[in-house]
């Protein structure tokens, strides 16, 4: 049975672990060549290799700082040499940091919006004119519940990911008005258990079955997510099954959005 993404070429950022591993993985066991792109290079080809040792030559790896307008331009032109050609991005990379408006200093915040939204801006905007030649395309935004449902001690973050959404949709409508055949989708992802939570774990100084516990009674399916969860949406959003759908925003979210 063929691959859910055969003859796709995918480029992930953040796919050093948590949801960018989860992600590059699945999408090279379904079909895709990947190339996975991350700021700690060392652990990214440690990835690449884990990939290709049961889906062989599928997984390349880049160093890429994802605020570097340069660098971007310089990985997505290595990508395309190296996949022969680009067709899925998934701007994956993200932080979080601050907490109130009042307690976040100023470049805490513009650390968090250059990581966690200029870098999906730089990733679409020079992507996009190598993958209107390899179309069909898929382009998937890693956002935040956090993006659609705001805190009062994330000040920085709801407003990042908030960003990611809403460019998302502005990315959308402008390749189907140039009729590219390129489609643009943000996903929306609640608490997952992944390395983002030792953020939380260093401040709340419990231990980590306790925290995914307290964490998990937020959420009315009563569990935390794993990151499978997010990857098998984001298989769904870079295959032709989702031919029909852009500028739209996928929760992840066990429920949380609907209370």
């Amino acid at each position: 049975m063929a691959g859910r993404v055969d003859g796709k070429m995918s480029f992930v950022t953040g796919a050093a672990q948590g949801l960018g591993e989860a992600i590059a993985y699945m999408l090279a066991k379904e079909g895709s060549k990947v190339v996975l792109a991350d700021i700690n290079y060392d652990k990214v080809v440690s990835v690449s290799e884990r990939i290709n040792n049961e889906f062989p030559e599928q997984a390349f790896s880049l160093k890429l700082d994802v605020t570097s307008e340069d660098q971007w331009k310089e990985s997505l032109i290595k990508a395309e040499k190296l996949m022969g050609g680009i067709n899925v991005l998934v701007n994956n990379a993200g932080i979080g940091g601050g907490t109130t408006i009042e307690d976040t200093d100023y470049e805490t915040f513009q650390n968090v919006m250059k990581v966690d939204t200029d870098s999906v801006f730089l990733g679409c905007k020079y992507a996009i004119p190598i993958m209107k030649n390899y179309s069909p395309g898929s382009i998937v935004n890693t956002s935040s519940i956090a993006g659609l449902i705001a805190g009062h001690n994330m000040a920085s973050y709801n407003t990042a990911k908030a960003g990611v959404w809403m460019l998302s949709k502005s990315v959308a409508l402008h390749c189907a008005r140039q009729a590219y055949n390129i489609r643009c989708n943000s996903i929306h992802p609640t608490f997952i258990n992944t390395p983002i939570l030792d953020n939380m774990l260093n401040r709340s100084n419990v231990e980590r079955d306790e925290l995914l516990m307290k964490l998990a009674r937020q959420v009315p399916l009563g569990k935390v997510g794993e990151p499978n969860d997010v990857a098998y949406t984001v298989l769904f959003l870079a295959s032709d099954e989702s031919k029909f759908i852009t500028g739209s925003e996928i929760k992840i979210d066990g429920g949380i959005s609907a209370m």
